[in-house]
């Protein structure tokens, strides 16, 4: 009896000594649970913030652009994608932009007619000899341009010699006559001296020779420089267009050595109807366009009788040959104003410029002030500094004034397009 108390006293200790260790086990177990739910909360707020601060980055990123854009907007110039510019207020002004409604205006009619460069009588020299001599030394070449007074043939003459010789003997008779005056010679030997100087010196100069040439002539005291040889000289500016001899050749008297032309400014034979010659007037405002060239011209004259061959009324146009670009004998179109007036719309010639594929263009603005875009035009014709325009409506406003610079301005914009 008192083994089996003891054994159940044992068995309830062991009980009561391992329940603690059970329990505090227990409860640890449920204290991690707690920290593993909390662990998911600290994860799940981690992932918020990191969402808030995306979500706060994205919005940053738009303003930026936003901010980009409004930038854009206010810088130099604005574009979109249909080829317009936009300009603020100050820009135009400071760029000295004027934008103009164009309404027709009253402008001369136009004839076209064509015509045939010549050369400018009036600016060209004939080169000649005066005597018969002999073609010794040439100084200039075809196509050189030379000065007045330049030597451009040398000749030799029997009769310049003979004309010199003479020349060197009367002036040596004159200065003696001269020195001992009127006091110690009679006055008929005076004055026949002095008439044979003038004679002899007028000869050689009628032969060809020029007053600088007579004067070194007569300097050199050396009778052996009479011996014929003279200088023919360009009485003008110009240039060598023509040259009809040879070394060692006899020309004649008149007969025409070399032809001196100033080419800077010409004249152009426009052929014209009679029934529309009456219509220009001496004066007229005209043009020569050759190739894609324009030059400007004006009516010289109009002439009096019709030409056999065409039948045509012959108007001469006074060019001014820019670069040297014509030469006579071209065949060129002309324009040339009437007495005649029509109606047309007109812009200054620098409110017309090229646009990018190479055809005429005008700036026009948009709907929004300060909002450009070129428009294609027709250039009819420019006169006078002025252009006479067709393809756009009466009404239009059109840069006038700055053209160039809202084309640059166009420009860049579609370069930066371009480029996006």
């Amino acid at each position: 009896m008192n083994n089996k108390f003891i054994i159940l006293l044992i068995i309830v200790g062991a009980f009561f000594t391992i329940l603690p260790f059970a329990m505090a086990e227990n409860g640890h177990d449920g204290h991690d649970g707690h920290d593993g739910h909390d662990s998911l909360t600290e994860k799940s707020h981690v992932g918020e913030n990191k969402h808030v601060e995306e979500t706060k980055e994205d919005h940053d990123s738009h303003a930026g652009e936003d901010k980009h854009e409004d930038d854009a907007k206010d810088g130099d110039a604005g574009h979109d994608e249909e080829g317009t510019v936009f300009l603020s207020a100050i820009q135009m002004q400071a760029a000295g932009i004027i934008v103009k409604p164009l309404q027709p205006e009253s402008v001369p009619s136009v004839i076209n007619a064509p015509g045939e460069v010549k050369f400018n009588s009036y600016k060209t020299a004939s080169i000649t000899p005066r005597i018969s001599a002999q073609v010794v030394d040439r100084h200039v070449m075809l196509g050189e341009v030379i000065k007045k007074g330049q030597p451009v043939i040398t000749l030799s003459s029997v009769e310049m010699a003979e004309a010199q010789g003479d020349l060197l003997v009367v002036d040596r008779e004159w200065k003696r006559v001269k020195k001992l005056g009127k006091k110690v010679v009679s006055a008929r030997r005076y004055t026949e001296a002095k008439v044979k100087w003038e004679l002899s010196k007028g000869r050689v100069k009628a032969y060809g020779m020029t007053t600088r040439q007579i004067e070194s002539l007569i300097a050199s005291e050396d009778f052996s420089s009479a011996n014929g040889r003279f200088d023919l000289v360009a009485s003008s500016d110009g240039t060598v267009l023509k040259e009809n001899y040879i070394l060692g050749q006899l020309a004649e008297p008149g007969q025409e050595l070399m032809r001196i032309t100033d080419e800077a400014s010409l004249w152009v034979i426009a052929n014209v109807s009679p029934a529309l010659a009456y219509e220009i007037k001496v004066g007229n405002i005209a043009s020569v366009k050759f190739n894609a060239r324009v030059f400007p011209a004006k009516v010289a004259q109009i002439n009096h009788s019709l030409d056999e061959t065409t039948r045509t009324t012959g108007i001469r146009l006074l060019v001014e040959n820019m670069d040297d670009a014509l030469h006579p004998g071209m065949f060129v179109n002309t324009q040339i104003e009437t007495t005649n007036h029509s109606k047309a719309l007109v812009v200054p010639e620098a409110a017309v410029l090229r646009s990018p594929d190479g055809d005429w263009q005008v700036l026009v603005e948009q709907d929004e002030a300060g909002e450009f875009k070129g428009v294609e035009i027709e250039l009819v014709r420019v006169s006078d500094g002025k252009a006479i325009i067709s393809g756009i409506k009466p009404g239009t406003s059109v840069v006038v004034e700055g053209a160039f610079f809202v084309q640059s301005e166009l420009a860049k914009s579609g370069f930066e397009i371009h480029n996006h």
